[in-house]
């Protein structure tokens, strides 16, 4: 039928060729050679798609968005391939693609559990060096060297006083200047580590170069691997964001060691947010051993999610935590077996780190309290208070943090030497640290400090101030910890090493608690203090429920979970009143990268009223990115060469062709990355013969079911579908023609939501 004629009732849907697409073999439609140089380069999951009108895939390219329905339907091709099979190897190979699952998510959660292990211990002694070393054993940190609660052991009890454990001087402007220098030389030695990860990252953000064109410039920016938590990034790659060499061997490796130097100088940061990263690393490697998830871009991100619960699993000793906190505040795509797989995984790394024993006291839960004092309801109002102060901290430490990271690192002499940035930062924090003797020591010794019980002091010297009558001085030292931590922490998180604010966040919220706990009458200071770290992390990082099973599992205090949920809850409403944003979604927007956070966007729109045409792209960018197939569906390679060098132009990565007839009616989608494929490996195109996009070899590259919506759709259609469906482009059609108008792709959308906002 002509493109011009009329349609009727009988008229056939389909043009004949199209049909004639079902059930036909690649073999006939393509030269063997042709066919040979493509599969050689596409997985056989993938060949099995090519007779499909949903076309098949190359890899997907760095910085790109994956295809989570496209990848939905080639597992489904290679589940129904394999449960087809009757034999008994066929069953059994049935068997072992149902168990694999269980199988990474366990060997994930021991690996994790090994690393950790070597970074507990390694931190431990090499913070310990700043201020002595042990005469018997200088590998052993002043604990184990003291009490001899050595890992893979028990412990043996040395009595108060220390004798091995030997002091670089006595003086205290001697201790005062070597702790200085070996702080220098662990945060030199980070940062330099560090650096080693640097790459270059496209940004989503887009900057227009002519407000008459439609072309943007493609801003890039440095992007060290293994610096920060790394949480921010593994959201946007759970979120289905390509980030090239982000979960290496090299990475993992990078991060464990720079971890262990950062921490030990004392900076106001932690270790724990780093394994978040260290394991989701670990479960990429893992899970690459398996084709069934290396090959699949949506099965990799089940498993990804899975790895994440075991990095808070063996930071806190909270198996129950870990899974919760991959729920709630990494995963964005998260089905009941992956809630399974990730309980099994954080099992597994709990059961191996209490075997291993790094702290020598054979216990899982790291800051172990038993007040023995139960909570009377008028010490509610104290908790609500608590959550108000957490609150207050963490509205205000996100937008400095942002804000300082916005601006002084902005800076040339910053910008480029992250090194110096750490130096200064290392030399400010060892002098305005070490004078105060509460947080002269690592982050998670601080906090153990905090928590003390001093019913059973055990030569504690927060027991010993608050067993005098005059208290004057130590008040001093609480309000000096506290206001410092909050500063510090502002200026460290973001530097370009290993870092996490978990911990710095609990010590700042611990300090104000055992501050407030001086002025309740017959009650433990611990107690507040303990409360008071809950609710300072929450109105940092807004967990809610993770945090509230993280703080019981931590201490093990069960009786505390409604005073830990009460100071989390306010402390969630009232950061959120004065910044919407986590310090994690903050990180985010500086990095640029295209994180979609469907309920976050949806509060966005709501309030807007906006339709979908909103998000149509300008009348040039439209000529540029479609394509008229012509009666024939045959084209030329230079006009396709000549659509390709107009899309890298635009920088997206994530763009590609609308294939329409004259009339605009959809006919395909073809992605930048397969064009480029054809146009450019050699043998897949001649210059002189057309080219074919019904039956030749791009027409397997040819998605022809893409999703449509209506211009005059409200936008909420929008997000849901790119959010709940994990679209990679939407083709906009024109109310009541069908006519093609305009594609949105996710990246464009991220940038429309963010412009909204900002």
């Amino acid at each position: 039928m002509s493109h011009d004629e009329e349609a009727n009732e009988h008229t056939q849907l389909l043009d004949p060729r199209i049909a004639e697409l079902r059930g036909r073999k690649q073999s006939t439609q393509v030269h063997d050679e042709a066919a040979s140089i493509v599969s050689s380069h596409i997985s056989k999951e993938e060949q099995e798609l090519a007779g499909t009108a949903i076309g098949e895939r190359l890899p997907y390219n760095d910085y790109t968005t994956i295809d989570w329905l496209h990848d939905l339907v080639k597992d489904s091709f290679r589940h129904r391939a394999i449960k087809s099979r009757t034999s008994l190897k066929g069953r059994c190979l049935a068997g072992w693609d149902s168990c694999q699952g269980w199988v990474a998510a366990s060997m994930i959660g021991i690996f994790t559990a090994l690393v950790a292990f070597c970074v507990d211990v390694a931190e431990a002694t090499i913070s310990d060096y700043k201020v002595g070393y042990c005469s018997s054993n200088p590998f052993q940190s002043r604990e184990a060297c003291c009490t001899k609660r050595l890992p893979l052991g028990t412990m043996e009890e040395m009595g108060e006083y220390c004798e091995e454990w030997k002091m670089w001087s006595q003086n205290y402007w001697g201790s005062f200047g070597i702790y200085v220098v070996f702080a220098l030389i662990f945060g030199i030695i980070a940062g330099s580590v560090t650096i080693t990860t640097k790459a270059n990252l496209p940004a989503a953000r887009q900057n227009d170069d002519d407000a008459q064109s439609s072309r943007r410039i493609l801003t890039r920016g440095l992007l060290s691997m293994a610096a920060g938590s790394g949480i921010p990034e593994i959201k946007t790659i759970l979120s289905g964001f390509v980030i090239p060499h982000f979960l290496d061997f090299k990475v993992l490796f990078v991060k464990a060691v720079g971890a262990t130097f950062a921490v030990s100088t004392g900076l106001c940061l932690g270790k724990e947010g780093p394994f978040v990263h260290i394991s989701t690393c670990v479960g990429y490697l893992v899970a690459n051993l398996f084709p069934k998830y290396r090959e699949n871009g949506r099965k990799m991100r089940e498993m990804l999610s899975v790895a994440c619960s075991s990095g808070l699993s063996v930071a806190f000793g909270a198996p129950i935590g870990g899974v919760l906190f991959s729920y709630e505040e990494i995963s964005t795509y998260f089905p009941r077996k992956v809630l399974w797989r990730a309980f099994v995984c954080s099992l597994f790394a709990a059961i191996v780190l209490k075997a291993l024993n790094p702290t020598g006291t054979g216990k899982l839960v790291l800051f172990e309290t038993n007040y023995g004092i139960d909570y009377d309801p008028i010490h509610y109002l104290v908790f609500i208070s608590l959550g108000i102060s957490g609150g207050l901290f963490g509205g205000v430490f996100c937008q400095a943090n942002f804000l300082w990271s916005k601006t002084f690192r902005k800076y040339s002499i910053i910008k480029n030497h992250p090194v110096f940035e750490l130096s200064l930062v290392v030399l400010v924090t060892a002098l305005l640290q070490f004078p105060n003797p509460l947080t002269r020591e690592a982050g998670d010794v601080i906090l153990k400090n905090l928590l003390v019980d001093c019913r059973h002091p055990e030569g504690s010297w927060v027991c010993q101030q608050e067993a005098l009558e005059d208290k004057s001085h130590y008040y001093g030292w609480l309000v000096y910890g506290t206001t410092v931590k909050l500063i510090l922490t502002i200026v460290t998180f973001g530097c370009k090493v290993p870092s996490g604010i978990i911990i710095p966040a609990l010590d700042a919220g611990a300090l104000f608690g055992r501050l407030i706990g001086q002025i309740i009458p017959t009650s433990s200071p611990g107690m507040f203090a303990m409360v008071g770290a809950a609710a300072f992390l929450a109105g940092v990082s807004r967990m809610t429920v993770s945090l509230a099973v993280i703080m019981f599992e931590l201490t093990g205090e069960v009786d505390y979970i409604p005073p830990f949920m009460i100071a989390i809850m306010v402390a969630k409403w009232v950061a959120d009143a004065l910044s919407s944003e986590s310090v994690y979604d903050l990180a985010q927007t500086v990095l640029g990268h295209p994180f979609l956070d469907p309920e976050h966007a949806l509060s966005i729109v709501r309030d807007k009223g906006l339709l979908v045409e909103e998000l149509i792209p300008p009348s040039q960018t439209m000529r540029e990115i479609t394509l008229d197939v012509g009666p024939e569906y045959k084209v030329s390679k230079s006009l396709l060469a000549t659509k390709l060098s107009q899309l890298k132009a635009r920088g997206l990565m994530d763009a590609g062709l609308v294939l329409v007839d004259s009339n605009k009616m959809l006919h395909g989608y073809l992605a930048q990355a397969e064009l480029d494929f054809a146009i450019n490996e050699a043998g897949v195109m001649t210059d002189s013969e057309p080219v074919d996009l019904l039956v030749g070899i791009v027409s397997t590259f040819v998605d022809r079911t893409p999703l449509t919506i209506c211009a005059k759709a409200p936008m909420e259609y929008a997000v849901e579908l790119f959010g709940k469906l994990g679209l990679r482009h939407l083709i906009v059609v024109e109310e009541g023609s069908s006519k093609v108008v305009g594609v949105i792709i996710k990246k464009r959308l991220v940038v429309f939501l963010e412009g909204l906002v900002h």
